[in-house]
């Protein structure tokens, strides 16, 4: 089976993860993924393989040398994005595309353009697995995990490639934030590992955003609104009134780069209450700590003006930069460097404007930076990936584990 055609097999499988189920893996499609990845890989001839009750996949590709060489990982998650449909995906593939608008769904008059995705542009002459656009595809992050398998096969098959042990996990609910919880790092086993969970070709990445979640509760007082002078507290103006105090140059519609923002991602209420949900976001630590404390300050602001109790807020710190975390090994990154160069690809170190399960697993004594797995437009209906970008990864995979032998 070629990589392409296990990434084919992965999407057909509905694993959209719940940010409020509670439960680990957050939907039972994940653990269903994860029951026939962990068939594959024992048909593989892997070794050490166990899937424990949360959805945690390991296995092993044993060493073929005897010398002393680290033990290495690559890790990608089963789950996609709850932003979009991941059932009954039908991808479909446009071969040797040549820049035109690519129509996903005639009936509803849905188009994939180069006027509006101009990275189309940049896949001239390749071959690309669209949506029908009704569903994500899912390439965040089966192409992924589909690249790391088809690595480990291909080593399978050529053991003149020397490489050390090798271990691989796949694990759940990783665009839900909690990924990384519940990853034993300890019986993972490794020096260090990489996350398949990048995307553009060459996307080299050790920095990401330092996250956190925030609700604000805004208190009400409704009565009839006719005699309401004086009385009423509107919820909803309460909070749209606290919207309006955080900067509204920092959102993600207009910032880029190592700029931080605000993100208001739910607003739902009546009269007497209101929650509004945010995201943030700050590559610097300090930054980020003065948002979350400019959050409280707006809270305040409003106690002062509709009463102590009216607004408050709730802050939870989701994930932090990972590059403190691997700064200091920066062997690692340089492997991976030389790897891509190795295959033929560039090299694009930057800056996630996000997170990864390598971030909360670098944190937890697995340092974990994060390489491109080769998707583009993630979590929508104009998510696309080139065949040649999930080859080119896989190629990477190889590479990382020849180059980390060749260098131990």
């Amino acid at each position: 089976m070629t990589v392409i055609e296990r990434f084919l097999k992965y999407v057909s499988f509905d694993t959209q993860s719940d940010e409020n189920a509670g439960v680990t893996p957050s939907t039972p499609g994940q653990m269903v993924f994860a029951k026939y990845l962990q068939s594959e890989l024992e048909a593989l001839g892997l070794e050490e393989i166990s899937l424990d009750e949360n959805g945690y996949l390991f296995a092993t590709l044993p060493a073929n040398v005897d010398r002393d060489i680290p033990t290495i990982g690559f890790i990608a998650h089963m789950d996609t994005s709850p932003d979009m449909s991941g059932t009954d995906v039908r991808p479909r593939i446009v071969a040797d595309y040549q820049g035109q608008d690519i129509p996903l769904c005639e009936e509803e008059g849905i188009v994939l353009s180069p006027g509006q995705f101009p990275e189309l542009l940049d896949h001239i002459g390749e071959d690309l697995i669209v949506t029908d656009g009704r569903t994500l595809l899912g390439a965040d992050d089966k192409a992924g995990i589909a690249e790391i398998v088809g690595a480990m096969a291909y080593l399978k098959e050529h053991p003149e490639i020397k490489h050390g042990k090798i271990r691989i996990g796949f694990n759940p609910d990783e665009e839900i934030g909690l990924g990384a919880h519940k990853f034993d790092v300890e019986k993972f086993g490794c020096k260090w590992a990489y996350t398949m969970d990048g995307g553009e070709v060459g996307e080299l990445e050790f920095e990401n955003f330092n996250a956190a979640s925030a609700k604000v509760q805004v208190k009400g007082l409704n009565v009839h609104p006719g005699y309401a002078k004086g009385k009423m507290v509107n919820s909803l103006l309460v909070a749209n009134e606290f919207v309006s105090l955080l900067p509204n140059a920092e959102t993600p519609a207009t910032t880029e780069g190592y700029e931080g923002f605000f993100h208001l991602i739910g607003m739902e209420g009546e009269v007497e209450h209101t929650t509004v949900s945010y995201i943030i976001r700050d590559h610097d630590r300090v930054k980020f700590e003065a948002r979350k404390a400019l959050m409280k300050v707006c809270a305040d602001k409003l106690n002062e003006k509709y009463g102590a109790g009216t607004v408050t807020v709730e802050v939870k710190d989701q994930y932090y930069n990972m590059r403190q975390q691997v700064e200091p090994l920066m062997h690692i990154i340089d492997i991976a460097f030389a790897a891509m160069q190795e295959a033929g690809v560039e090299p694009k170190v930057k800056a996630i404007r996000g997170g990864t399960d390598g971030a909360q697993l670098s944190f937890k004594g697995l340092p974990c930076p994060n390489l491109f797995a080769g998707g583009l437009n993630f979590h929508g209906r104009y998510e696309f990936v080139p065949i040649q970008s999930i080859e080119k990864a896989m190629k990477v995979v190889v590479k990382i584990a020849e180059l980390t032998a060749r260098r131990y």
